[in-house]
């Protein structure tokens, strides 16, 4: 079982996690991160990181949010891997805990 980057990540896009992360497992867009499922050991360990509590594992996925596991799955095959720490987008702090971002996610 994979963990997977949800909804509050979109135009956050903070990378605290990136930095526990034992494997190379983080997929870096425009303006939000994903989890390859494939690469991710369920270590457990980025969840906690994730200042916007945007990282769940598979089977904790929030109610709503069940379509972020396969938008997880398939942007880390189209996305780079991230293996650094970078800063947040300029703007972060201002959408953390905004809903309804899944129109405003750039592929």
């Amino acid at each position: 079982m994979a963990f997977v980057v949800t909804e509050n990540c979109i135009k956050c896009k903070f990378t605290d996690c990136v930095d526990v992360c034992p494997v190379d497992c983080f997929h870096e867009g425009p303006n939000f991160l994903v989890i390859d499922p494939d690469e991710c050991i369920d270590c457990t360990l980025c969840a906690p990181e994730c200042p916007t509590n945007a990282i769940f594992a598979e089977d904790e996925v929030p109610e709503g949010q069940e379509a972020f596991i396969q938008l997880n799955a398939d942007l880390a095959k189209q996305w780079p891997i991230l293996t650094e720490v970078k800063p947040p987008l300029a703007d972060a702090d201002e959408w953390n805990g905004k809903e309804g971002k899944l129109d405003l996610l750039e592929k």
